[in-house]
C-alpha cells in the first residue's frame, strides 16, 4: 500500500516538475485561493448562532448577567448599547432559568408588575396613578418589540370619571419613539403604533394618539392622526401631484422639456357636522287619519241667535235661522323620510390647488397646448367650481443652467468612478501582495526542502585553478571519479539531461556543485564550446 501512495506521490512529483513557469505559478495560486476559501468557510460554519437572552436591561441588570456568563464560561455579544446581550443558542434556556433564579433581571420600567407590589392600605389616588403606569408600561414594552424601534415611552391622559360633569373629555395619549441608527418608520408602522395605543384603552379614538419621534419630527397629531398636520398634508398632496403630471409630460414632451409647480391651500380647522333631511316617500302613504264631524240642530227657529255686535251685546239676523250647525275635519300623519348625517371634518382638507405648467418652446412648439391643458387637468384633478386654476405656457428655457448641471453630475460620475477604481486598485493590490506573500513562502520553503535532500558527493581534491586553463570542474569531467558519476547523464553528442532518468536530478546537482566554484570562467568555457562547436 505504501509502495502505491509513493508511487502516487513521485507521478504527481514528475507531473508538477514538467509545469511551466507560469503554470506552477497559478497553481500556487489556486491551491493558496482554495486553502482560504475552506478556512472561511470552516471559519463560518464552527461560528455558534447567537440568540438574544435578554432585551432592553438596563445597566446594573446587564452588569449581574454578564458576570454570571463570565463565570459560568459561556461567550456572549452585547448589542443595542449594552440593552441586549446575546448568547449561543444552546445555553439560551439553561441562562435564562438560572438567571430567573436570581432573580433577575431585577430593574423594572413598569408593567402590570406594578400591581404586585401594592398593599391593601393603598389610596384611591396611589391606585389610579399606579394602573395608569401600567398601563404605560406595558404598551412601551409593545410598542418597543416593533421592528427599527430602539426605546418607547408612553404618557396617557386618562379623565376622571364622575358625574358631575356634563361633558366627558375623550381620553388622549402621547408616544415617543427612538429609533435605531438609519431606520425610519414608515406610515404603516405609525398606523400600526397609533392603533395599537388606541385600541388599548377604553373610549380612546385613533386620532387623539400624539407619535412623536426622537429628532422631534410629529408623526401622528392629535385631532388630524397619523397623516400629520395641514402643512405636512399640503407639502405631501403638492409633491404627489407634481410627480404625477411631471411623469405624464416627460412622456409627452421629453425630460427636461417641462416643469410643473403645484400649490395647494389646505384647510387648518376641524369641524363636526350634523345634517338632518326629510323627503316625501313614493306615494306619499298615510301612517294614520283620523276625520271628525259635528252636528247641532236648533229647537223651534224663535231662538235669539244671531252675531255678536258691539259690547257683546247678540245682534238678530231677522229670525230666518233655524239654529243648526254641523263641522267635519280630518287629521292625516303622512310617512316622511328622515336622513340624520354626523360628519367629522378633519384640519387638512383641500380647499383650492393652483397649478402651473411651463413648457420649452423649443420642443413643443407644434403640440395643442389645448389638449395638453385638458391632460394637465384630467391628471392633477382640477376643480374649477372649487376655485382650482390651472396655467400652461410655452417659454423659451434656459439651457446653460442644464448643461452646467449635466457637467457637475457628469463630474460627479466621474469623480465617482475614479473613486471606484481607485478603491478597487487598493483592493487588487492587498489581494496580490497577499498572494505574493504566500507564493514566496511556499517557494523559499519548497527550495530549502530542495537543499535538504540533496547528497553530497565525494569528488577528491581538486587541483589548484590555472587562470589559463579551462574551469577545474570541467577539466575534471574526463576524470575519475567525476568521469564514473556523470557517464550517465553525459552525452557528446548533446547536452541534454534525460528528465525521467531516475538519479537525473542527483547528476545535475553534481553538476551545478562543480560549477559553483567558479561561474565565470564555466559559463566562459561553455561559451567557447558553443562557438568552436564542440559537443560535451
Amino acid at each position: 500500500m505504501m509502495t502505491q501512495v509513493n508511487a502516487a506521490f513521485g507521478r504527481l512529483g514528475k507531473t508538477i516538475g514538467q509545469f511551466t513557469l507560469a503554470q506552477k505559478t497559478l497553481a500556487l495560486i489556486g491551491i493558496a485561493v482554495l486553502a482560504l476559501g475552506i478556512f472561511a468557510l470552516a471559519s463560518w460554519a464552527t461560528k455558534p448562532s447567537y440568540t438574544p437572552l435578554f432585551s432592553g436591561l438596563q445597566a446594573s441588570d446587564a452588569n449581574t448577567i454578564v458576570e454570571q456568563l463570565q463565570a459560568d464560561g459561556v461567550p456572549y455579544e452585547i448589542a443595542a448599547g449594552g440593552g441586549t446581550i446575546m448568547v449561543p443558542e444552546q445555553h439560551v434556556y439553561n441562562q435564562r432559568l438560572k438567571a430567573a433564579g436570581a432573580g433577575l433581571p431585577a430593574s423594572s420600567t413598569g408593567g402590570y408588575s406594578l400591581l404586585d407590589n401594592m398593599g391593601v392600605t393603598s389610596s384611591e389616588f396611589q391606585q389610579s396613578v399606579t394602573y395608569k403606569r401600567a398601563l404605560e408600561g406595558e404598551l412601551a414594552k409593545t410598542v418597543g418589540a416593533l421592528n427599527g424601534v430602539k426605546t418607547a415611552s408612553v404618557q396617557l391622559a386618562l379623565p376622571e370619571e364622575t358625574v358631575f360633569v356634563s361633558e366627558k373629555v375623550d381620553p388622549t395619549a402621547s408616544v415617543f419613539i427612538e429609533t435605531e441608527n438609519g431606520v425610519t418608520l414608515t406610515g404603516d408602522q405609525v398606523q400600526a403604533i397609533v392603533h395599537l395605543t388606541s385600541a388599548a384603552i377604553d373610549g380612546m379614538k385613533a386620532t387623539n394618539v400624539a407619535v412623536i419621534d426622537a429628532s422631534g419630527t410629529v408623526l401622528s397629531a392629535v385631532g388630524v392622526g397619523a397623516t400629520g398636520t395641514a402643512d405636512k398634508q399640503a407639502t405631501d398632496y403638492e409633491q404627489r401631484i407634481s410627480a404625477s403630471v411631471q411623469g405624464m409630460l416627460d412622456r409627452v414632451v421629453g425630460p427636461g422639456n417641462a416643469t410643473v409647480a403645484v400649490a395647494a391651500d389646505m384647510s387648518y380647522e376641524s369641524a363636526n357636522r350634523v345634517e338632518e333631511t326629510f323627503t316625501n316617500p313614493e306615494g306619499n302613504p298615510a301612517l294614520n287619519e283620523a276625520t271628525t264631524t259635528e252636528e247641532y240642530a236648533g229647537g223651534n227657529g224663535n231662538t235669539a241667535a244671531g252675531i255678536l255686535g258691539p259690547d257683546n251685546i247678540a245682534v238678530p239676523d231677522g229670525g230666518n235661522d233655524d239654529g243648526n250647525y254641523t263641522s267635519e275635519s280630518s287629521t292625516k300623519n303622512n310617512a316622511v323620510n328622515k336622513v340624520t348625517e354626523t360628519r367629522d371634518i378633519p384640519a387638512g382638507a383641500l380647499n383650492r390647488q393652483t397649478i402651473s405648467v411651463a413648457l420649452n418652446s423649443a420642443t413643443a412648439a407644434g403640440m395643442n397646448v389645448a389638449d395638453l391643458r385638458a391632460l394637465v387637468a384630467n391628471a392633477a384633478g382640477i376643480n374649477e367650481a372649487r376655485g382650482d386654476e390651472l396655467t400652461v405656457e410655452m417659454v423659451a428655457f434656459n439651457a446653460s443652467g442644464a448643461e452646467a448641471a449635466q457637467e457637475a453630475l457628469a463630474a460627479a460620475e466621474a469623480a465617482e468612478e475614479a473613486e471606484r477604481r481607485a478603491e478597487l486598485l487598493r483592493t487588487s493590490i492587498l489581494a496580490a501582495g497577499i498572494v505574493l506573500a504566500v507564493i514566496l513562502a511556499l517557494v523559499a520553503y519548497a527550495l530549502r526542502s530542495r537543499r535538504q535532500n540533496r547528497q553530497s558527493v565525494d569528488i577528491g581534491i581538486l587541483p589548484e585553478l590555472d587562470p589559463l586553463a579551462p574551469p577545474a570542474g570541467l577539466a575534471m569531467i574526463g576524470q575519475e571519479p567525476v568521469k564514473k558519476a556523470l557517464e550517465p547523464a553525459v552525452d557528446t553528442a548533446s547536452l541534454r539531461i534525460v528528465a525521467n532518468a531516475a538519479d537525473s536530478e542527483r547528476k545535475l546537482e553534481e553538476l551545478d556543485h562543480l560549477a559553483l566554484q567558479d561561474p565565470v570562467r564555466t559559463a566562459d568555457y561553455l561559451r567557447n564550446f558553443m562557438d568552436e562547436g564542440q559537443r560535451v
